[in-house]
């Protein structure tokens, strides 16, 4: 009997033993694998995701890229090229056989200037496209949710706004993805329209999005207004150079440092002389006949 007690006694302590060297083993492993994630390469999109968690105001007003008047040529030429080479992808206007046009925004919501020019709209009862920045619209829900409750297009500027001619694939597609997200939570659709900041495209990009379900939009008629010469001549920028299926750009937003106050005010001349000439305003989607969601 006590022999068959000890021998009990022996197993237990054996097997209690085996269960603790089993556990050191485990945690090691599980500290080995964790120090082997943590020396890996993390992926770009991490860092792009800790701006989007830390982002605040400063953020908001910044464009990533810089500001358009240190980065854009007045016309970008060379997507001309691409439009031919990519016409189901690429627009820059619509078609010449009708006097339409259709007014696009840029950089916003802006809380200083996109109300300002929803007025001028509102007033004339006319339909614009906004294409906007994701950081911004996460940060102004509200402005958003005016745009499209007053049958307004909506379009994807990025998130930050980079200039994607400078930058992989993986941040086009973190920036597509992310601002698709924030307006589909607020306005319950992914948009289809896509601007690229800065007009900035090369074949890679454009056949990206392509892929992505996305239509770029272009434009044939830059307003200027982002060089701030005042009204008159941001009127006059237009006016001088718009005709049948015109894509006309302006901003309702931008650099922080930017004074748009003038896009406002020449906003309702324009209309007026265009609307004295018999030209209807349509949305992008309107004008090229593509559904504004995905």
């Amino acid at each position: 009997m006590r022999r068959v007690i000890a021998l009990n006694y022996k197993k237990g302590v054996c097997t209690l033993f085996s269960t603790f060297l089993l556990c050191i083993f485990l945690s090691a492993c599980q500290h080995s694998d964790e120090g082997d994630r943590n020396s890996r390469p993390q992926p770009e999109q991490t860092k792009y995701n800790q701006e989007a968690e830390n982002e605040n105001l400063d953020d908001q007003l910044r464009l990533a890229g810089g500001s358009e008047k240190n980065v854009r040529q007045p016309r970008p030429v060379s997507n001309n090229k691409l439009q031919k080479e990519y016409s189901n992808i690429v627009v820059l206007r619509g078609a010449l056989t009708e006097n339409e046009v259709a007014l696009t925004f840029d950089d916003g919501p802006d809380i200083r200037f996109t109300p300002q020019v929803l007025d001028v709209l509102a007033k004339h009862d006319v339909k614009a496209t906004f294409f906007l920045l994701g950081s911004r619209a996460k940060a102004h829900r509200e402005i958003v949710k005016r745009i499209q409750d007053e049958g307004h297009a909506i379009g994807n500027h990025t998130y930050w706004h980079p200039n994607l001619s400078e930058e992989d694939l993986g941040r086009l597609h973190w920036e597509l993805m992310e601002t698709e997200q924030v307006i589909a939570d607020i306005t319950g659709f992914k948009p289809r329209l896509f601007r690229s900041p800065y007009g900035a495209l090369n074949e890679e990009i454009v056949k990206m999005l392509g892929e992505e379900g996305n239509t770029v939009i272009g434009w044939n008629v830059d307003s200027l207004d982002w060089k701030q010469p005042g009204a008159e001549i941001i009127s006059d920028n237009v006016l001088s150079n718009v005709g049948f299926g015109s894509i006309i750009l302006m901003h309702d937003g931008g650099d922080w440092t930017l004074d748009l106050s003038g896009t406002a005010q020449a906003l309702d001349e324009i209309i007026s002389k265009l609307k004295e000439d018999g030209t209807k305003f349509v949305t992008v989607p309107e004008l090229i006949g593509v559904p504004e969601a995905k």
